[in-house]
């Protein structure tokens, strides 16, 4: 069908068609032939279409990728066939004894193995029923996994319905959800920019995205999918081989992952290599290869150990190094003036991406890996992400090397700084210092605190080189006139960033003492206070042993808390705001009564990934009564415990906290 399709349906028709095929480039070809912003023209397109003409709007429809309203939890799927994991290995020679197993459970048999890339991303399920998508899980333990379908449905190259002909009656396929390369760094980019954590690496990113209960946020995540497997399979052509079943993933216009043969152990060593150098290209991240026996027949013969298929083995590649000559330790200025050693070294290619500079962290690292300037040193990174230094070459060393030393002043402001004795940090304590300062307005204006739409960093380092910001009470002095002399900012910018600057003023107030960035004070921290003294006068005026009875408050933070308020010039400041008409506390809604609540007199911790961000989830627990709080105790009632959960789980355990899952703490807070 023509572009200029004369009729709706027909316009409607060829652009659900030529969208499928930009998804097929995109998913399986690795080569898209349009920018993201065509591709979302012409959804934005369809969408509008079917907005106008209602009964043009089909359930298999490219628009329809993201759900209804959000879920209260997800639902539990038992696996058709069950998903199990593979045994890893570190070593081509593990790889040879795996080979001989497998040799001695299939005698005198020719095997023919298929080896491909290992994507690092989370484990799916999709289960299509007479070619409708009848659901898609997790993982879960192997048997039972969360029902994710709306979180599946917003990625692109996931269909409602399978095209083509000879569609099976049931076909399970499994796969894995990743974040793509360029996404996660983007992504990563925008958190920075709007004064928010940066993620910690592309699978737990992705793991996070799919644990979201609202599909609309899920939406707006750099997902693919890439599909390996056939588990339960009735009503097509018999499939004999593995390749059987990604050739029918071909005819379905499914995105696969594409694999290698091999009939003897060099040939398997040979693939893992090659997959080794080339999978830096991928879009994917990837911390292995996957060796699998083809044949179906031959799997059932070689079966599972108790835990593991034999037939099958992943091979994990090390954590890959490169040298590199360290040229300079310079130092980085926080918002709270902590002063951090940086490494800054001749760029080098680590994981796929050149990299020039690592974080250090403190001089007691410097000390205890006794890392010198000039130093030829391994660079490695963590969770193949975040650089770091990770060793040094001493045999290399010349003589010429130089220990580093923390400087005296400041090196951005030449001010004074002191050394914390609870602590390693060395701090600057000029209260005007233009490093502390940039990363104070991040701090004030990011999305966690005052959440300003518009003063990103870009905008911060604007106001700060043009004298336009000294404190964070001149973002309400600004107008479109001071700011139309910043270059290259236009109306609207200039429109949306005072319409932000507004809208914070009405912030309750455990935003405005998080944004303030007292030392030691986090956002349950900014709550708790905000909660007991109801008004920022109070706050003000109470001492640190006021403070220290105040639950999650204690000594260090008290202190802390008591010191700043005591400071004529943050004195000043808050006065400044308060002439400025931001919201002192006032204005915030008087608590509701927790009597009678489902979480009355609980108090709750939270660890691990879970569907929702942290804040998120214990705003629900407030909402319903309970206390959050950060850290363990006896008198802890509750452990919400995601994925990954650490050292948390640990302690939670060795007090007899009770520990939940989120399903269990949604089922709770339902009741």
């Amino acid at each position: 069908m023509p572009p200029d399709s004369p009729t709706p349906a027909a316009r409607a028709a060829y652009l659900r068609q030529i969208i499928a095929e930009h998804n097929r480039r995109y998913h399986e070809e690795d080569a898209p032939t349009i920018s993201d912003q065509e591709y979302d023209a012409l959804l934005r397109e369809l969408a509008d279409i079917e907005g106008l003409h209602p009964e043009l709007l089909t359930p298999d429809s490219p628009t329809q990728r993201v759900g209804g309203k959000p879920l209260d939890a997800f639902a539990h799927v038992t696996h058709r066939t069950p998903m199990f994991s593979l045994d890893n290995t570190y070593s081509e020679e593990e790889v040879g004894e795996w080979h001989r197993r497998l040799l001695r459970h299939l005698p005198g048999e020719e095997i023919e193995l298929v080896i491909e890339p290992k994507v690092d991303g989370v484990a799916i399920s999709l289960l299509y029923e007479g070619g409708s998508l009848k659901y898609a899980a997790t993982r879960g333990d192997g048997r039972v996994g969360d029902d994710v379908t709306q979180n599946i449905l917003t990625i692109r190259g996931v269909p409602r319905r399978l095209a083509g002909a000879h569609i099976p009656d049931v076909l399970e396929i499994r796969g894995e959800v990743y974040m793509t390369r360029d996404g996660f760094k983007k992504m990563n980019e925008e958190r920075v920019a709007a004064g928010l954590p940066e993620f910690a690496n592309p699978r737990n990113s992705a793991a996070g995205s799919l644990k979201q209960l609202d599909s609309s946020l899920v939406a707006k995540r750099p997902l693919g999918l890439i599909l390996h497997g056939i588990g339960a399979f009735s009503g097509g052509d018999p499939l004999l081989t593995y390749l059987d079943g990604l050739a029918l993933l071909d005819r379905l216009a499914l995105p696969h992952t594409k694999t290698d043969r091999a009939r003897t152990l060099e040939e398997v060593l040979a693939a893992i290599r090659r997959i080794a150098e080339t999978r830096h290209a991928l879009p994917f991240e990837t911390d292995g290869a996957v060796v699998k026996v083809n044949s179906f027949a031959q799997r059932e013969r070689a079966g599972f150990t108790s835990k593991a298929p034999r037939w099958a083995i992943a091979f994990k590649y090390a954590a890959e190094q490169a040298e590199t000559r360290l040229l300079d330790i310079t130092i980085q200025v926080g918002r709270t003036g902590v002063l951090t050693p940086v490494a800054e070294f001749e760029p080098v290619v680590v994981s796929g991406s050149e990299v020039a500079r690592a974080t250090l962290h403190n001089e007691e690292e410097i000390a205890r890996k006794d890392i010198r300037i000039g130093d030829i040193v391994f660079v490695q990174k963590a969770g193949e992400v975040i650089p770091a230094v990770v060793g040094v070459k001493t045999g290399a060393r010349t003589g010429s090397e130089r220990v580093f030393h923390m400087p005296d002043k400041c090196p951005v402001c030449g001010g004074d700084i002191v050394r914390d004795p609870e602590q390693v940090a060395v701090r600057c304590i000029n209260a005007v210092c233009p490093a502390q300062l940039r990363r104070k307005l991040q701090h004030f204006a990011s999305r966690g605190a005052m959440d300003i739409e518009g003063l990103g960093e870009v905008m911060v380092e604007q106001l700060v080189s043009l004298d336009l910001a000294r404190d964070v009470s001149d973002i309400y002095k600004l107008t479109a006139e001071r700011l139309a002399i910043i270059p290259r900012t236009g109306a609207k910018s200039i429109e949306n960033l005072l319409d932000g600057i507004a809208q914070s003023k009405s912030r309750p107030l455990w935003r405005l003492i998080f944004g303030l960035g007292i030392l030691h004070v986090g956002v349950t921290g900014a709550r708790n206070l905000a909660g007991h003294f109801r008004t920022i006068d109070p706050l003000m005026n109470a001492g640190p042993d006021e403070l220290e009875r105040i639950p999650e408050v204690g000594e260090i933070m008290g202190q802390s808390i008591a010191a700043f308020f005591r400071d004529d010039h943050n004195r000043a400041l808050i006065q400044r705001l308060r002439d400025a008409g931001l919201n002192m506390g006032e204005h915030d809604p008087a608590p509701a009564p927790a009597a009678g609540a489902p979480l009355g007199g609980t108090t709750w911790v939270i660890t691990g990934t879970l569907s929702q961000e942290r804040e998120i989830i214990a705003e629900q627990i407030r909402a319903h009564g309970g206390k959050v709080s950060s850290s363990i105790s006896k008198k802890t009632t509750y452990l919400l415990a995601g994925e990954e959960a650490g050292s948390k789980l640990a302690k939670a355990e060795s007090l007899g906290v009770k520990i939940l899952s989120e399903p269990e703490f949604r089922a709770l807070i339902a009741s």
